[in-house]
């Protein structure tokens, strides 16, 4: 259990695309401690991806299994992955895991995690578009801003660990307001009734009014649990925002570049125009350098797009080149080579996310203290 606890999370990101609630509740009985896990994972470009997944069987590898395909996740999502692309990964992962922890003599529960679920989702503010994919793993539910619910139709895919088969993604767009539940199956199955009847008391619970998102993740478990469940059971809950118009500018440049100088003016004058003059030094210098970037190494169209988020700031630099720029250290007598060594002391965080079509090279700016 306290190895299950310690690779869990125990606090959950600022961010501030959803207002998040979560539970988590382990087995009772002698089952002992399952693989149930959860996650929220700040994206690039103010998004955030949820995730929530159950380890096949019970005891310490199936708690250890978890702690690995968290991390993996995690690394995974680092990198901007698709979401279908992401449990194709952690198809892969969880077949080697397999492999590597094979043992004839060992407990059938304890035979590495064949069968493991997975659902990622992830939310942009900006667009208010959601995108999700699944492993085997129960759909979310979607609670409009009028109050409607429905599961979300999404391809079940199958569970990880079996290889070859595809998963595919949806795209939806929710309204600003909508609340979305992630859980695992041992929700579901706690009580003795039907899954009908179970999806009927999780859609009420979640549409009954509610000041906070905690007193829907507690009328939930009070609904669906009657005694101390048999598995495991993960709950994720959140509500979505939005970054309206006033808080995202977008500027198409050409691929000239005498046009670096114009970027750096159009940063400034938006920044005056947010109250921010005093982060212009530092976004002038990042502004400058991704779009020299683009112009020299990419291909047109080439854009820049920045957004306010609370305390940050994130300047984004597109352009329709799929080659990645990585950070070298340049020697003493090198012409370039320093801008990324610029960009990655000056920001917060900063990476490449690849497209259907071309990258974007973004860099976050703490605006606390500027």
């Amino acid at each position: 259990m306290t190895l299950q606890r310690s690779l869990l999370p125990h606090t959950l990101p600022q961010q501030g695309a959803l207002e998040i609630a979560s539970r988590y509740l382990p087995a009772g009985g002698e089952a002992g401690v399952g693989g149930d896990w959860f996650d929220v994972i700040p994206l690039s470009g103010a998004r955030v991806a949820l995730v929530v997944g159950d380890v096949v069987g019970h005891g310490i590898r199936a708690s250890a299994t978890m702690g690995r395909l968290r991390t993996a996740v995690r690394t995974l999502a680092d990198v901007d992955l698709p979401p279908d692309e992401l449990l194709t990964h952690l198809d892969d992962l969880i077949i080697h895991l397999s492999a590597d922890e094979a043992d004839p003599d060992a407990p059938e529960e304890s035979a590495g995690g064949i069968g493991t679920t997975c659902l990622y989702v992830v939310y942009d503010p900006v667009t208010r578009h959601c995108t999700v994919a699944r492993a085997g793993h129960p759909p979310p539910a979607v609670v409009s801003p009028e109050g409607s619910v429905y599961l979300l139709d999404v391809p079940a895919g199958p569970p990880l660990g079996l290889g070859g088969l595809p998963f595919e993604t949806v795209e939806v767009e929710l309204p600003e307001g909508s609340m979305l539940a992630l859980y695992t199956d041992g929700l579901l199955q706690a009580r003795e009734h039907d899954l009908d009847e179970a999806l009927d008391t999780l859609f009420s619970a979640l549409t009954r009014p509610a000041s906070t998102l905690d007193t829907v993740c507690d009328r939930v478990l009070t609904a669906l649990l009657t005694h101390r469940p048999e598995d495991d059971v993960a709950l994720l809950v959140a509500r979505t925002r939005a970054l309206h118009a006033d808080k995202v500018v977008v500027f198409d440049l050409p691929s000239d570049p005498s046009v670096v100088a114009d970027a750096r003016r159009y940063t400034t004058d938006q920044l005056t125009a947010w109250e921010l003059d005093e982060a212009s030094f530092v976004a002038e210098l990042v502004v400058s350098e991704l779009v020299t970037n683009a112009i020299r190494y990419g291909e047109p169209p080439i854009q820049l797009r920045l957004i306010h988020e609370n305390e940050t700031l994130i300047c984004e630099v597109s352009d329709a080149s799929s080659t990645a720029p990585h950070m070298r250290r340049a020697r003493t007598f090198d012409e370039g080579g320093r801008g990324l060594l610029l960009v990655a002391q000056l920001a917060q965080r900063w990476g490449t996310r690849h497209e259907p079509t071309g990258k974007t090279i973004w860099a976050e700016q703490s605006l606390v203290g500027s």
